[in-house]
């Protein structure tokens, strides 16, 4: 049975209007390719700013950790960045780091009261995650950390192609 606070949509991340949208950002917060640089490219150039100072200060963002920015132009409130794991054949901690991205990013939201959070699918892009198992990971941290936290009303998995909908649709039991 799925958790009334969980959502599956088949849409642009960068549309909604939620709290907080999750950025699959790389270790300089640069803007790459995928859902970040859509999401780079809708935000406009302050996005850049505020990530240049956050690298400023910082100097790197690590694989499974998150910072959090304002929205830019976008219609939600907040951009959390964590960088996912590149899939090297699964030697290399990469589900652990997977899982670290997704709960890193719920504990900023509740620290700074963020109510609504989407999540596109973390490394399964350039990064190369096998989908599936990357979406078993997102969807079991998820539900664990909303178990144990009561201050997230709502978390939304966001697809933007149809195969990766269908597998959280299957895993959610929807």
């Amino acid at each position: 049975m799925t958790d009334a606070r969980i959502e599956l949509l088949l849409d642009d991340i960068t549309s909604l209007k939620v709290d907080a949208i999750v950025n699959a950002a790389n270790t300089q917060l640069k803007g790459g390719g995928g859902v970040d640089g859509a999401i780079h490219k809708a935000a406009g150039p302050i996005l850049y700013e505020e990530c240049s100072k956050i690298i400023e200060e910082k100097g790197s963002c690590s694989v499974g950790e998150a910072v959090l920015t304002s929205a830019g132009n976008l219609p939600c409130k907040h951009i959390i960045h964590t960088v996912g794991p590149i899939w090297t054949g699964g030697t290399n901690n990469e589900e652990k780091l997977l899982a670290r991205a997704y709960f890193n990013s719920l504990l900023l939201a509740k620290e700074k009261k963020i109510k609504t959070v989407a999540f596109p699918n973390i490394s399964t892009g350039v990064y190369g995650f096998p989908k599936q198992r990357a979406a078993e990971i997102a969807v079991q941290e998820v539900k664990n950390f909303l178990d144990m936290n009561a201050s997230i009303e709502k978390v939304i998995f966001v697809c933007f192609e149809e195969a990766n909908y269908l597998i959280y649709k299957n895993i959610l039991g929807m």
